[in-house]
């Protein structure tokens, strides 16, 4: 009875284990075979957005030509930091870490996210999400690395990002609700944890314009 029982422990312990390395095998393959890992799907101010198929699947690192470390392709990460480069020329301190390490929970909200040398807005903010800024998920139970993306546009109740990696069938557009409350701003996904910005040229603290933030 006693070695049953063990035997029954012991399967049960595996058996979490053994869940983790099928997805992680399945999550390495492309599943649609509507696209090519590396074809281009979208474009977002001329950077494009590329098919990754299998949401762990990697195809080597990206640097740029100078060897700045661009990410690797073609995952959220990548997309993001090779959109600041060749839009802005903008080189991160920080060159590593998965879409979770893009928020820094020590910042406070508007302050210096010294890692990505941006500033950093909590969800929930005084201060609204504007296009080009980054916005930051947190994990989920079959995420553990987080997801970046970069917004799109901002209307008044809704706002568009654009993201690489969003799994084999997802979009490379998505909406997101935007709400007003309290004079402070709320992405309504929960997994937001908040939005990256670049810094204007002077290092001043960026005002709100909203003839040119919202589009109606």
């Amino acid at each position: 009875m006693r070695k049953r029982l063990r035997t029954l422990l012991a399967a049960g312990a595996l058996l979490p284990l053994a869940a983790l390395a099928v997805y992680a095998a399945v999550t390495r393959v492309n599943p649609n075979p509507q696209h090519a890992v590396g074809e281009q799907l979208d474009e977002l101010n001329g950077v494009a957005i590329y098919y990754n198929g299998g949401v762990n699947t990697v195809q080597g690192r990206n640097l740029a030509q100078d060897g700045y470390n661009l990410g690797l392709r073609y995952q959220c990460v990548e997309f993001v930091k090779r959109y600041y480069f060749e839009r802005h020329g903008h080189r991160m301190p920080d060159t590593y870490g998965h879409a979770k390490d893009f928020f820094d929970p020590r910042v406070s909200d508007g302050g210096m996210n010294a890692r990505r040398a941006m500033l950093q807005f909590t969800n929930g903010s005084a201060m609204p999400p504007q296009a080009d800024d980054l916005l930051v998920f947190a994990p989920s139970l079959l995420n553990r690395y987080g997801h970046v993306a970069i917004i799109a546009s901002v209307g008044s109740d809704t706002l568009e990002i654009a993201q690489q990696n969003p799994g084999p069938f997802g979009s490379s557009r998505e909406s997101l609700a935007l709400a007003h409350r309290d004079g402070r701003w709320y992405l309504g996904n929960d997994k937001v944890q908040g939005w990256l910005r670049l810094p204007i040229a002077d290092g001043q603290y960026p005002t709100l314009d909203l003839s040119v933030r919202f589009i109606h």
